[in-house]
Order: C-alpha cells, then sequence, then structure tokens
C-alpha cells in the first residue's frame, strides 16, 4: 500500500503526524506485542548498519537481551561493556522502543561531544526509518538534533555541559561513555536534580572504564556495593561471540596487556602514564575505617600500638575549598609498614592546621611529622615547633636556617618519586585508604614531572612521595634498621639477574644516571634514576 501522502516532508520511510492508522485485530495484536516486549521489537522490526553486511536485522546476543531488561526493570542503571559490545546500538534500539510506545517522554542523549550524541541520534533515525508505519505514532520534527513525535515523546541530543538540560523536564537520561566525560562530576551535580524530582524518571549509564576516581568509577563502585541507588550491569569480552582465548592473545599481541585490560578487560586502573604500574595499581584494596573523627576529615585504620613508631607526612594547603590540607599516619615498626590514619579537608586554615597535626601526632606515640614546607608549609611548620613546642618534626638540615620540615623541589619530588614508586611496587607499604588509592591510580606523567590528573587531586600522594623522601635519609636508617636504598638497591640487582642472560647483558641505551649523593652521615649512595622524572 502506498505511504505517498502519509510522509514527513518527503520522506517515505517515516510517517508525518496527524495521518489516521487503520487497525486491523491483527496489527493491534501486533503492536500490543512490540509495546509490551522492547526484544521482541528490536529483533523483528529494528535494522542496524553491520560492517560487513550493510543493512541487517538486529540480531541481540543473549547479553543485549538481559541488558533491554536491565534497563526496562530498573530505573537507574549503569553499565560496564567491554569496547566494540554493542551497548551503545542496544541503547539506541532501546530508547526508540520508549519513545513510540511511552506519551509525553522526553528522552535525552548526553555525550561527551555534541557530535557524538547527534550520532546516535542518527542511528535511531536509521532505525525509525525503517520500521513498518503501523508502529510509527507519526513525527512532527525530524532533524540532528531531535525527534518528535505525535504522543509528544521526543528524543534529544547534546553534549555533557551543566546547561544541556538545565529547565527541561527529562524522563529518561541516557549517558553514553560516560567515563570519558570532562569535567563529568561538575555535570552530574547540576544534571541530577532534573531526572531525579520526578518518580518514574530513568537514568541508564553506559561506558568502558577509563581510569580511577572519575564520576563513572565512583556512581559504578557504589551500585557494586549497593550504597547508591544505580544497578550494575556487567559485559566482558569473552560475552561476545566470536572472542575466546585466541582472540585475546592476538589482540594483545597487536596492542598490549595494559591497553586490552582497560578496553576490553573492564578493568579500572590510574589513566593515563601513571607512576605506579598497573599490576600494582589493580592490588590495591581499599578498607572501610574503623571510626571517623574530626567531622569526617579523619580517617582512623588502626588504633595505636605501644612501643610502635610513627610518621606523620603533611601536605599543606591555603584552606579555600581548592587544594586539601592533608596528613597521612605510617606505622613504620611493622612489615609491610602501614597506613593507619588519614586526614584530608580543604578548608582548615594554615593558622589552625598545626593544632590538629599536633593533637593527633601526640596520639600516635609523639610520631615524627614531616611537614612540606613550601609556601603555607612554613606557617605550619613554625607553628609546631615555635608556638605548640613539638619537637619530633623533621629538621631537614641542621646548618640551614629555617629547614624545618622538607622543601618540594625537582630534585626532593623525583627522588620521592623513585622511591615510593619502588617502596608501593615492592609490597613494603600497605596503602588502605580509597581516596588514597584513587590518588595513586591517577598520579601521572605530565611533562618532566607526576601530577594528579585532570579533574583529580595529589595531596595525599604527596604525603607518599614525602615518605618515600624521607625513607632515603640517614635518620629514617636510625629510626628503623632499615637501609631503604640498599634495600631497593638489593631488589634491583635480583631483576637484573633473573632477566639477564647466560652470557651476560647488553647496555639497551636508556637514559639512566647514576648520581652520587651523600647522607647526612657523610655515606655515599650511588642513585641510578631517570631524569625524565
Amino acid at each position: 500500500m502506498s505511504h505517498q501522502n502519509e510522509t514527513y516532508l518527503g520522506n517515505p520511510n517515516v510517517k508525518r503526524d496527524g495521518v489516521q492508522q487503520a487497525w486491523t485485530p491483527q496489527l493491534l495484536k501486533e503492536y500490543k506485542r512490540c509495546m509490551d516486549n522492547p526484544i521482541y521489537f528490536a529483533e523483528k522490526y529494528v535494522k542496524v548498519i553491520a560492517l560487513d553486511k550493510g543493512l541487517v536485522s538486529f540480531d541481540l546476543y543473549p547479553y543485549q537481551k538481559e541488558m533491554f531488561n536491565h534497563f526496562n526493570d530498573n530505573r537507574f542503571s549503569i553499565v560496564l561493556a567491554c569496547r566494540q559490545s554493542g551497548k551503545s546500538i542496544s541503547a539506541c534500539a532501546y530508547l526508540l522502543w520508549y519513545a513510540l510506545f511511552h506519551s509525553e517522554k522526553t528522552i535525552a542523549i548526553l555525550a561527551n561531544k555534541g557530535a557524538t550524541a547527534r550520532e546516535m541520534l542518527s542511528r535511531i533515525t536509521l532505525m525509525l526509518e525503517n520500521i513498518p508505519f503501523f508502529l510509527q505514532p507519526g513525527s512532527k520534527a525530524v532533524n540532528k538534533g531531535s525527534l518528535e513525535f505525535s504522543n509528544n515523546s521526543r528524543i534529544i541530543a547534546a553534549a555533557t555541559s551543566g546547561s544541556s538540560i538545565r529547565g527541561m523536564s527529562v524522563n529518561l537520561l541516557y549517558l553514553d561513555e560516560f567515563a570519558f566525560v570532562e569535567r563529568a562530576s561538575e555535570f552530574y551535580t547540576s544534571t541530577y536534580p532534573v531526572v531525579s524530582a520526578g518518580k518514574d524518571t530513568k537514568v541508564i549509564i553506559t561506558s568502558t572504564a577509563n581510569g580511577i576516581g572519575n564520576q563513572f568509577h565512583k556512581i559504578w563502585e557504589g551500585a557494586v556495593q549497593r550504597i547508591n541507588q544505580f544497578k550494575s550491569f556487567r559485559v566482558d569480552w569473552w560475552d561476545v561471540p566470536g572472542r575466546d582465548q585466541q582472540w585475546m592473545q592476538e589482540t594483545i599481541a597487536n596492542t598490549s596487556k595494559l591497553q586490552f585490560d582497560q578496553e576490553f578487560g573492564n578493568t579500572f586502573f590510574g589513566t593515563g602514564d601513571t607512576l605506579i604500574n598497573a599490576e600494582c595499581l589493580m592490588g590495591l584494596r581499599a578498607k572501610d575505617p574503623i571510626r571517623t573523627l574530626e567531622g569526617g576529615c579523619l580517617k582512623i585504620y588502626q588504633e595505636t600500638e605501644k612501643k610502635h613508631s610513627y610518621i606523620m607526612t603533611v601536605d599543606v594547603s591555603k584552606g579555600r575549598g581548592q587544594d586539601f590540607s592533608t596528613f597521612t599516619v605510617i606505622d613504620i615498626s611493622v612489615s609491610p609498614f602501614a597506613q593507619v590514619a588519614v586526614y584530608r579537608n580543604n578548608t582548615i586554615s594554615p593558622l589552625l592546621f598545626p593544632n590538629i597535626i599536633y593533637k593527633y601526632a601526640k596520639v600516635y606515640n609523639d610520631a615524627y611529622v614531616v611537614v612540606e614546607s613550601n609556601d603555607q608549609g612554613t606557617v605550619v611548620c613554625n607553628g609546631l615547633w615555635h608556638d605548640l613546642e613539638y619537637e619530633n618534626v623533621h629538621v631537614e638540615s641542621a646548618i640551614k636556617a629555617n629547614a624545618l620540615g622538607i622543601e618540594i623541589t625537582r630534585k626532593t619530588k623525583r627522588l620521592g618519586c623513585s622511591a615510593i614508586k619502588d617502596i608501593l611496587e615492592t609490597h613494603k607499604l600497605d596503602i588502605v585508604d580509597d581516596q588514597t588509592i584513587i590518588e595513586i591510580s591517577t598520579f601521572e606523567a605530565k611533562g618532566q614531572s607526576y601530577e594528579a590528573s585532570d579533574g583529580n587531586h595529589d595531596d595525599l600522594m604527596m604525603n607518599l612521595v614525602m615518605f618515600g623522601y624521607f625513607t632515603t635519609g640517614g635518620y629514617f636508617t636510625d629510626m628503623t634498621d632499615i637501609n631503604m636504598k640498599e634495600m631497593m638497591f638489593a631488589q634491583r640487582m635480583r631483576e637484573i639477574d633473573e632477566d639477564v642472560v647466560p652470557f651476560g647483558f647488553v647496555d639497551d641505551g636508556s637514559d639512566y644516571i647514576n648520581e652520587i649523593e651523600t647522607n647526612e652521615r657523610g655515606t655515599e649512595w650511588a642513585i641510578e634514576y631517570d631524569p625524565n622524572l
């Protein structure tokens, strides 16, 4: 039957607004079946573009059928799926079904870039153009930015920004590849009230993994731990037909194990070129604190043990709501060393911070306090030493005036980074704080140094960098009877012995440099380091 007078703006495959549908019992039965069962609708009527075959029927894999049910059964859905698993096309088919068979609904597709969101809308438009007219409610508008139907439902596409859907009444929000959205936390904070106001509004989030600490990772972990409203759904590489061990080995051979784990293994580890290797990052496990103090800013993981020695490393901010003033307490009387307490506050004044440090340094057996003395750190050092008369404060030099604490220079940071890398990767320090783990996992190479990745912080990580630097000095050796430089040298020699060929080894031409340094006791150490750190 010809639909010439029923089409939208000359598009023969789209029904225009206002067309009256002639119903037969068979059509009514089929319509109801599609309305009640999105899986049936997708498999029988939805067309998709296959890479090798062109336009084909949407033959859902078993996990895609489960995903449809997950979307339909839950108000808040989050999907962690490996690369090229069809998560986005599945979401497109579901969104079309939702719009066709639900009246007066606004569905928003938001992606990192507006072009990406519009590309998804074009996929939905292609699906619309290939379903029969009796399933189409009629179209009021079909363009690159939106689809509007006669049932007063619509699908819009936009980039993720704080103003993208502000002021709208959104019934279903779809966030595609949310782990890759810049400033996702700010966006989500501004957007969530829009979709949480109604009782029946839905949120669907899909993405591959992209590091620890971003908003997608936080929501996913909350869903897994059942501490938020989201329900988790996971698609692993072996769920996809045709992917077996041989496929995995070939993919790793053509890329790398690290890249495979990130894109296909659903593995959350640090973004970019992190200081700490992926194997170590994947082994870090957070624990719940045994109690919290100071308005939640202080987390206690272990109580003070008699006769144990503790080191407290301190990083100081201006207390203006941006960077955090932090300290980390480490028990150095156990093996491995243990993180026992963490303080983190971005509003405390440098003038008041010494009182908090003093209080808990005393609790932990007069802990040896190592303060970063740059900028506001001098205020804290002086407050501890002069005002509170706390004598167990690290003095970097007995000769240099005003040498309280450690001044973080390019050299001290490089040595601290090198030391803490060895300490963590050889499992000599047990990290249990969740925020510290996030910062370790997002501490990446930037230029000639390491810093927090965009959108993250490194204040607690700098606590660890200072601890690493402190362990290379003679005072730490006196405190623990452990010579970290000798230990790290011995470890590297063992690694060389394990890797070297039987007849010797060949210089690989790397840029590592041996530098002779002398500690405060006059002992000389040959330190191997990468000048690019």
